[in-house]
């Protein structure tokens, strides 16, 4: 949910694509993803281990050299800087090259860092400087790995699965994150600070060699939908061609390399009133999360008395909750629609950072917080669907840039807010978050329920 809300525009530009198929968008779709589909999740389970261990292992190290909350806050904001700079390249880059290559450079930056970093620490060179710049580069490979992986999917699946592609993609992260890498990243630290910075390093290299044997519709947008009706249109005993995953490989031959403009995706976007309204809404609410999510790691430290070494383990608690609401999404969203799941998921994250703020005790914590991750979880599945339906995909890296430059760019500055009000209180950033997002939740209930449905991407017979 670190992303958020981007209608009438869209029954034109995007909505038809739902149309022209026949399918269930909504639904969660049945019969094997494929083995394309495979390659691409276990390239991105390797991903998230090592993102996993250096995500938990660099905050870690930062405490042992300061306990400024402000200071710690400034490693979260320093990670999505990159989205507000180079988001927008990062798509443009996207449209532009071969998204295999894409993918396999974008973690071979991300394993030399991590190398650089585990090495400082080894030799007790590490400072925070050091771990801000890290993280900066790491956040520029995110930008690049994460972009072409979500224009991937719609290459190497059908359009009918793609709410459950979206979910086990999800509920990888969560479970690897959660589950695997930041139990044993605090274990790791506790053994060595260094440790599980080389363990990262080591967990990049996978990643390179799966993406590079993606498929030929991984490579590059499929033909527009519209090229595809135009081949019926002239050839109308051929079969009907699914222009998102492996049935679309036929017309997926290599085309002459296409200009990618940044003004066509910035045009299309500002023209559909749909994303561009769930584009403010989810800056807002994501602002809010990045406000409340500032302490942290502090907050389990100081506040609830959490050892170091543990930290993975309670982070592993909260995964519960993430892995539950990614798993169960798609289903939630074939009976009752993403606009609904969208709005409810909002309210359940407010009532949760709420309980979180005002937990006695770290296993109070822990369950409100793992509440939290559900709500996460079951907006992200139903919202990176809904962008792969209606976003053109010869356009999608670009507008998905141009989308988390917008909403991602504004987390810095809304994290380093939280990290100082955490100065205070390291509770008082949950209260204060929750507040905010039950009253956009309020006010953009209509955008999520009646918008969604206006804008092609609910269910259609």
């Amino acid at each position: 949910m670190t992303e958020a809300v981007d209608t009438d525009a869209a029954d034109d530009a995007a909505g038809v694509t739902g149309r022209t198929t026949g399918t269930t968008v909504a639904g969660a779709g049945k019969g094997p993803l494929g083995r394309d589909f495979g390659k691409l999740w276990t390239a991105a389970a390797f991903s998230n281990l090592a993102d996993g261990l250096g995500r938990t292992a660099v905050p870690l190290i930062a405490t042992t050299l300061t306990r400024d909350p402000l200071a710690i806050a400034v490693i979260g904001a320093v990670a999505f800087v990159p989205w507000l700079v180079f988001g927008l390249p990062a798509g443009m880059i996207v449209d532009r090259f071969d998204r295999r290559i894409i993918m396999a450079a974008a973690n071979g930056i991300r394993g030399v860092v991590a190398l650089w970093l585990a090495i400082l620490t080894a030799t007790g060179q590490i400072s925070l400087w050091a771990l801000f710049l890290g993280t900066l580069v790491f956040g520029l490979g995110e930008t690049l790995f994460d972009n072409a992986t979500n224009a991937v999917i719609p290459g190497v699946v059908r359009r009918a699965h793609l709410d459950r592609a979206n979910g086990r993609m999800q509920a990888a992260q969560v479970t690897i994150d959660s589950f695997i890498a930041t139990p044993i990243a605090g274990v790791l630290f506790a053994v060595a600070l260094a440790l599980p910075l080389w363990v990262g390093t080591a967990g990049y290299v996978v990643p390179i060699a799966l993406a590079l044997v993606l498929p030929l519709s991984a490579a590059r947008p499929l033909r527009d939908r519209t090229l595809a009706d135009s081949a019926a249109v002239t050839n109308p005993g051929a079969p009907d061609i699914d222009v998102a995953g492996p049935t679309a490989e036929p017309i997926a031959a290599p085309l002459p390399r296409p200009t990618v403009p940044a003004r066509e995706a910035i045009a299309y976007l500002w023209g559909n009133h749909y994303l561009r309204a769930m584009v403010v809404f989810t800056s807002l609410v994501g602002c809010a999360f990045a406000f409340a999510q500032a302490g942290t790691i502090l907050y389990f430290l100081d506040e609830q008395g959490v050892a170091p070494a543990a930290i993975g383990f309670v982070t592993a608690g909260i995964g519960v909750g993430a892995l539950v609401g990614s798993l169960a999404a798609p289903h939630i969203v074939a009976r009752l629609g993403r606009g609904w799941v969208m709005f409810a998921a909002n309210f359940v994250a407010a009532l949760a950072m709420l309980l979180t703020g005002l937990a006695p005790g770290v296993v109070s914590a822990v369950l409100a917080y793992g509440l939290f991750a559900f709500a996460v979880s079951t907006w992200n599945v139903p919202w990176g669907a809904l962008r792969q339906q209606i976003v053109p995909g010869h356009l999608f890296g670009r507008v998905l840039g141009i989308i988390r430059m917008l909403t991602w760019g504004l987390f810095p500055i809304a994290t380093l807010l939280g990290g100082w009000v955490a100065r205070i209180d390291l509770r008082l950033p949950f209260l204060l978050a929750s507040g905010v997002v039950v009253v956009a939740a309020l006010v953009a209930s209509r955008l999520l329920v009646v918008g969604t449905r206006h804008a092609g991407a609910e269910a259609e017979e």
